[in-house]
């Protein structure tokens, strides 16, 4: 699932996660904290998916993961530069794993009231990406967008799974289905 900051990555990937048996989540930022949390301050970059070794590493575990595990791999990640994009998504595809990209997508205005419920004030990192990540979802990584603005978390994860050819377990929410963060 790519998209920007606030666009519903991570909460309908860990529905989806519940609502698929035998489903793994697997987090490409936790690479990049390490990357970040074990480089001097002068070696470190503005953003960690700059450093190729974050790309190369990402590649291989979800290569690891495809071939060993017999279930669904799902992974949220922001993905803007259409190199990194080929570099991770274009060099799973060549390796014959089966990728099924969705753009997460909403408007701006979405986007920065849902930063704003997660207490992300001001100009915080992800709300300075914004124009950036919609730039790229219009212009370089276009395909196989889902409008999330006025969804619901769970009609997103249904959406996901019909174009994946899923079939979803009944939905264990306790709480009304609502946009996201609304």
């Amino acid at each position: 699932m790519n998209g920007a900051f606030g666009s519903g990555k991570t909460t309908a990937a860990e529905q989806l996660q519940q609502r698929l048996p035998n489903a793994f989540l697997y987090d490409p930022e936790q690479v990049g904290f390490f990357i970040r949390d074990n480089l001097p301050k002068s070696m470190r970059l503005a953003d960690f998916q700059h450093h190729p070794e974050w790309r190369t590493f990402n590649v291989e575990m979800l290569t690891k993961i495809a071939r060993s595990y017999d279930g669904v791999i799902i992974v949220p990640m922001t993905l803007v530069d259409q190199l990194y994009y080929d570099e991770i998504i274009g060099v799973l595809q060549r390796d014959a794993i089966r990728v099924d990209h969705y753009i997460l997508h909403a408007d701006k205005r979405t986007l920065v009231r849902r930063l704003n419920k997660r207490l992300e004030w001001f100009n915080s990192w992800g709300k300075a990406q914004i124009d950036r990540c919609l730039h790229a979802y219009h212009h370089d990584i276009t395909h196989d967008k889902i409008e999330t603005d006025h969804l619901t978390v769970d009609q997103v994860v249904e959406e996901i799974a019909k174009r994946s050819g899923l079939t979803l377990q009944a939905s264990k929410r306790r709480f009304p289905a609502r946009s996201f963060w609304s």
